[in-house]
């Protein structure tokens, strides 16, 4: 809704496939020791030196994962790169290199796509990643971005989903809930745009959880101060489908319980705002809505003086026993059973 309909267009049938990757990546330098050959061959040459990789790879649509009639294509490239960075760092691990490929149809040209790869540049550069390949092709409906993340640590330093043990502490990073408010309002907007295309949107009250929902960042500085912290975490997750469901996957790969206390969730005075004026509660918001990509992670009881008391961090709960299952703590103090109500692709409208 927002869109410059005067913008100069070049067709891609002009440039063709390999001319198309060569215009788009021709602004991607190469940061990383472990990048031998990028792009500009048949396949990318890396060497990691002993180290484990790990390996993400996320899809996302256009019309399932993301609407370009309020996504800026620059802010879709970065958010595509923060996606699969955010799962890379969720294992403890520094990502070093991706793939980015795409498909669209002939209504994009190619100015389209220098905003969206100066999204993903900028990404790149930012967390100091290197691109070194993928791949374009056509599209009969629309847009199709496919980002595979390579990131490497020590084989002790990696951390799975499945080592939490009873007792131990459950602790998020930031707060919750704003992606998804941010979407609501993008989507009131557009729904009022539609019925008079001359009223321009104030999104100023909202730039915070607006910026969540177009402009996620990945969690590196806490991984960093894990570091600093000397908190090896026992298990993680990215907040990616919803606190509730991150937490159910932690509890089933450790064989674990959980308690979670609602009046520890964090939430950002204008998420609990918006909340209030689109009338939704703040604790389904926090632990439905998705998209977040916080860091959710558990840690053993001894290490809860390293953590105390910092602002990038809060414990909201503690691991029980596989057989407690997991449940909200209310305010009240009842216990209720989690469930996992957040983001499902295939989940029929």
């Amino acid at each position: 809704m927002l869109e410059d309909k005067n913008q100069e267009r070049t067709s891609l049938e002009q440039l063709g496939e390999f001319g198309l990757i060569d215009h788009l990546t021709r602004h991607f330098t190469l940061k990383q020791q472990s990048t031998v050959k990028g792009i500009g061959d048949d396949a990318a040459v890396l060497d990691f030196k002993g180290k484990k990789t790990v390996l993400t790879t996320d899809l996302l649509i256009e019309g399932v994962h993301f609407d370009l009639s309020y996504m800026p294509l620059k802010h879709l490239g970065y958010k595509a790169v923060m996606v699969n960075l955010s799962d890379v760092y969720a294992m403890n691990a520094t990502p070093t290199q991706l793939t980015v490929s795409i498909a669209v149809s002939n209504r994009f040209p190619l100015e389209a796509l220098e905003e969206l790869y100066a999204g993903i540049q900028l990404a790149c550069t930012t967390y100091g990643v290197d691109l070194v390949g993928g791949d374009t092709t056509s599209s009969q409906t629309g847009m199709l971005i496919s980002v595979t993340a390579l990131g490497v640590a020590l084989k002790e330093n990696i951390v799975y989903r499945s080592a939490a043990k009873p007792n131990d502490l459950l602790v998020v990073s930031g707060d919750l809930g704003g992606a998804y408010m941010g979407l609501q309002v993008l989507e009131r907007e557009k729904e009022v745009f539609k019925v008079n295309p001359g009223n321009q949107p104030d999104l100023e009250p909202y730039s915070y959880i607006v910026e969540r929902q177009l402009k996620p960042e990945a969690r590196k500085d806490v991984i960093e101060l894990l570091k600093q912290l000397e908190v090896r975490p026992t298990s993680m997750i990215d907040i990616s489908d919803g606190l509730s469901s991150e937490i159910l996957h932690l509890c089933k790969h450790s064989e674990v319980g959980c308690n979670l206390f609602e009046d520890k969730i964090p939430l950002d005075p204008t998420v609990i705002s918006a909340c209030e004026e689109f009338k939704i509660d703040s604790t389904l918001v926090a632990l439905s809505g998705g998209e977040d990509y916080e860091l959710l992670f558990t840690i053993d009881q001894g290490d809860f003086p390293k953590i105390k008391g910092n602002p990038n961090l809060t414990v909201i709960g503690h691991m029980t026993e596989a057989n407690e299952s997991a449940h909200l703590v209310t305010r009240d103090g009842s216990k209720i059973p989690l469930t996992a109500q957040g983001w499902n692709s295939f989940q029929t409208k």
